[in-house]
Parts: C-alpha cells; structure tokens; sequence
C-alpha cells in the first residue's frame, strides 16, 4: 500500500473515532499556551489546567511573569512535577519574550526555540494552534504511536519522526493529525495496557 495512502487512512479512521480530538491545555492567548506548553513536559494536561488560572490571574503576561519572584512562581505551580525547573523556564521565557521580541510571542520555530525551555515540540504545537502554522508535534504518543503503527521506524529518532510523518501525510492534515494521534495514544493505544481489544489496527500493529 502506498505509504501516504496508509496513513491518509490511518488517520480518516482516527477522525471517527475522535471527533473532537483537540488541544487539551487551556489557553486564551499565544502567551499562555506557551507557558502551559513548557509546564506540561513529563506531566499530564489536566494537572497543567489545574494551576494555570490561579497563575495567569496574578502574571497575565509576559512582562509581569518576567517580574515575579521565583518562589512566587514555584508556589502558583507546585502541585505538578518539576515545578522548581518549570518556574525558572517561565520566567526566563518570559524574559526572552520581553527582551528578544518586545512582549510578543513570536511566529517562527526559529524564534520560539531560542526562548527557554521550548524545544522544537513546544514550538510546533504553539505554531499550529495560535498561528495556523501546518505543524505535527511530536510527543511521546505521538512517537509511541507513529512507531506502533508503522509510521515511523522502530529505532527513529523524535525528528525522524516528525520527518516521516510530514512526508507520509497531507500538510493540510498535519495539525490535526498531531491531536488524533495524541487522543488515540492517550485513551487507546496507552504506553502500558493499551486497549487492543477496542483497536481498528491491531492487526497492522508493531509493538
């Protein structure tokens, strides 16, 4: 089967399985999906959710995070994991935001990258949701998922990935490709007991 056709279909059969597939982070502006992007690393959305609007109600933008005392920021966020790291990459993006780009968050993966603690994953989920920027950002379902498949090759790395998803799939479908394949990664094909008894591809499946 043509590769692209494969995952052209992959996906069609994604999208009725998951209509509603989207971004899980809460965010109203470019500025705070940035920061709940760099609090998400190695913890779950639902607890990022949980102690963003306490923090976006006293540091609603890059200028006064870039102010807060450290502690301040460590207190607003201490319930999820590595929040004493997280709270330096804030506030140092935050810094980066004001001193690289006068307050605004800026449009390229160029220039998101040089902002601390956002990595080419954080940059194409914020290209693709604030920007419309055709992006797939690679997380750790959408690895594990891509590899399952067959997508992407057992031994890639997390750019090979990226690489091999951009070329099998139509970059009309890249955004959305990223979201179906994180809410199939997190509610069906999980890292420890996936539920292959409810999948359309097990019998095509790699793990």
């Amino acid at each position: 089967m043509n590769k692209k056709l494969k995952a052209n279909e992959i996906l069609d059969k994604l999208d009725e399985m998951f209509p509603d597939a989207h971004c899980e982070l809460n965010y109203r502006n470019p500025f705070e999906l940035t920061v709940a992007v760099v609090l998400s690393a190695q913890t779950t959305d639902v607890s990022v959710n949980r102690v963003t609007p306490t923090l976006f109600s006293k540091y609603p933008d890059a200028a006064s995070m870039s102010r807060a005392p450290i502690e301040d920021l460590q207190e607003c966020i201490r319930t999820i994991g590595l929040y004493r790291n997280k709270a330096k990459s804030i506030k140092g993006l935050s810094q980066g935001i004001m001193e690289l780009y006068h307050g605004v968050v800026p449009k390229t993966m160029e220039e998101l990258t040089r902002l601390p603690g956002v990595g080419r994953k954080s940059a194409n989920v914020i290209l693709s949701e604030c920007f419309d920027v055709p992006s797939i950002a690679v997380d750790t379902h959408v690895e594990r998922v891509s590899k399952r498949l067959g997508l992407a090759k057992a031994e890639d790395s997390v750019l090979q990935v990226e690489e091999s998803l951009m070329k099998r799939i139509e970059k009309n479908r890249w955004s959305h490709a990223h979201h179906l394949l994180i809410f199939f990664g997190r509610y069906c094909c999980k890292a420890k007991n996936p539920l292959c008894e409810t999948c359309p591809f097990v019998h095509n499946c790699v793990k």
